[in-house]
């Protein structure tokens, strides 16, 4: 025969049954115990001000940098990329144009081909004529991580280690 412990009642299980026994009239000679009293409650000197609750983080993917593989695409889709055998199905050249119109020339054209289904794309910036490159080269990593480009694109590379004139990215397939 196993014998079963004894537990007492907690706290809580306590309080529950005084409130519960509150209400009913007890029989002559059979009233209730009287309450232990309450535990001091802390005085805060000045309570922190309610805090607005904070939204959960929303997921983002990680920022694209041309030529460094990116997380989510196999290794074989990278380096298809990367060497030039996925061809672009569409491009765009940005030569000869302001920062301010090659931006919103980028983001319309990638928004097109992202509506239009299509999984390959190059945008042609120029090679600059700094050594660093030009304007257009050094700006595109930045408008391809806005957030409402960078959720379709899945990586960018130079198709040619000599050409970095040229970026070819891999789009997201639409759902």
């Amino acid at each position: 025969m196993t014998r079963r412990r004894l537990r007492g009642l907690t706290e809580a299980d306590r309080a529950l049954w005084r409130a519960y026994a509150a209400e009913v009239a007890p029989l002559p000679g059979r009233e209730l115990p009287p309450a232990p009293p309450a535990p001091p409650v802390p005085v805060a000197v000045n309570p922190p001000p309610p805090a607005a609750p904070t939204p959960a983080p929303r997921w983002s993917p990680p920022d694209i940098a041309v030529n460094t593989p990116p997380s989510g695409l196999d290794d074989r889709r990278w380096r298809d990329l990367r060497r030039g055998r996925i061809r672009p199905e569409r491009s765009i050249d940005l030569h000869g144009r302001r920062a301010q119109d090659a931006h919103a020339a980028v983001h319309a054209f990638l928004a097109d081909a992202y509506a239009d289904g299509l999984r390959c794309v190059a945008v042609i910036t120029g090679r600059g004529s700094s050594p660093e490159g030009g304007v257009l080269r050094r700006e595109l990593p930045h408008w391809l991580n806005a957030p409402d480009l960078r959720r379709i694109l899945l990586g960018a590379a130079h198709p040619h280690s000599a050409n970095t004139g040229a970026v070819h990215l891999l789009l997201r397939r639409r759902k």
